[in-house]
């Protein structure tokens, strides 16, 4: 016959199984927050996220430093050329 189920075998199953939960939620908030963030970026969030003037933004466009596209007035700044801006200087 099997060996009974004790409540210290319980209490560490469910010790597992709330591990297990929170790895899985937590994967799961990784790939929703990774889907949230836009491939392009607008001037304002450009100077939010970086702290920096529009000048500066438009320095970054002119220079080539970073991709662009212009849509109905607005800039739009690629994301992964910003992130760069800082991998690359360091």
């Amino acid at each position: 016959m099997g060996k009974a189920v004790t409540k210290e075998d319980l209490r560490q199953f469910g010790i597992l199984l709330l591990d297990k939960v929170g790895e899985v939620l937590k994967e799961s908030l990784d790939v929703k927050t990774a889907e949230i963030q836009p491939e392009w970026l607008k001037s304002r969030a450009v100077r939010k996220m970086l702290d920096i003037s529009a000048g500066s933004v438009q320095a970054l466009r002119i220079g080539g430093r970073v991709r662009f596209k212009k849509v109905l007035g607005s800039y739009y700044y690629n994301r992964e050329d910003l992130q760069k801006l800082f991998t690359d200087e360091k």
